[in-house]
């Protein structure tokens, strides 16, 4: 591949899914350079300790991103919405494709989320969805990925499972797609690694689709005791953008074609919520 020596660019290295990025693109063995915020944190000094190049810069900064930007042979990148509000979050993504299009990258992976082309009325499915118009129309060479919501999340109420509970806003049998981390880093790392393959696609990634019900179970068998799920009243969120994700969640819901999408990349190996569970969860018993 042209330009193979030159590195990866990962903005969001240190967080979730850019960290599973940078895992997938150093198991490919292609040399990778990190936009962190601070470099001498120790997540930063964790990277350099794998080799990873660290440079310092910010999602809302054109002139760091734009020299982060230099001399790579793509880019994975992505905005968030939970630190400054969904306005703040286009403001990242504008920021990123004007310092793309200056720093002329050759190919930028775009990680947005799964139903932004939905009309979903989710507050930060709404603001990716603005940043995917932007790229779709300007210049800049481009994959958009859509991943659903995320095994991981279910940690946010770690301590309540570990108690026994599971609460999801949702029906116990309604089957929710989700996506494992480690899955999207290695879907990223096969567009950057063949980007000609992508370029100038949207895909949308599901790794597995338990129900609450098979969740709880799956939980309770990682950790050796009964897990049950419990369902949240919708009305009680007061979070105005979580809100609008579960009502989404509950009515149209994500549409991600599973077995096609597995069927077609059966290289990614897709994690089941099984066995992101007992990989996650069964490690402190």
């Amino acid at each position: 591949m042209a330009g193979a020596q030159q590195p990866v660019l990962v903005l969001g290295a240190t967080g979730g899914q850019g960290g599973a990025v940078v895992d997938a693109l150093l198991d490919h063995g292609l040399p990778v350079r990190a936009l962190v915020r601070d470099p001498a944190k120790d997540s930063a000094r964790r990277l350099q300790d794998r080799a990873v190049e660290v440079v310092a810069g910010s999602l809302d900064e054109r002139d760091s991103l734009t020299a982060a930007m230099r001399e790579v042979s793509g880019v994975f990148a992505l905005t968030t919405p939970f630190e400054a509000g969904t306005d703040a979050e286009i403001e990242q993504g504008r920021a990123i494709l004007a310092a793309a299009g200056t720093a002329r990258v050759p190919h930028l992976v775009f990680s947005s989320v799964a139903g932004a082309d939905q009309d979903s009325g989710v507050p930060h499915f709404e603001s990716k969805a603005v940043i995917e118009r932007e790229l779709a129309v300007g210049d800049v060479p481009h994959t958009i990925l859509g991943p659903t919501y995320f095994f991981d999340n279910a940690l946010g109420g770690e301590d309540r499972i570990r108690d026994g509970v599971l609460d999801l806003p949702l029906d116990p049998d309604r089957p929710l797609q989700q996506m494992a981390r480690a899955d999207l880093g290695h879907f990223a790392a096969a567009v950057l690694t063949a980007p000609e393959s992508f370029v100038g696609q949207r895909i949308e990634l599901a790794s597995d689709r338990p129900t609450p019900t098979q969740m709880a179970q799956a939980l309770g068998t990682a950790l050796g005791r009964p897990v049950r799920h419990e369902q949240v009243d919708l009305e009680t969120i007061d979070n105005a953008d979580m809100h609008a994700m579960w009502s989404f969640l509950r009515g149209p819901g994500y549409r991600v074609d599973l077995t096609a999408l597995h069927a077609e990349h059966p290289e990614i190996g897709w994690t089941s919520f099984a066995d992101w569970a007992k990989q996650t969860m069964g490690e402190t018993r």
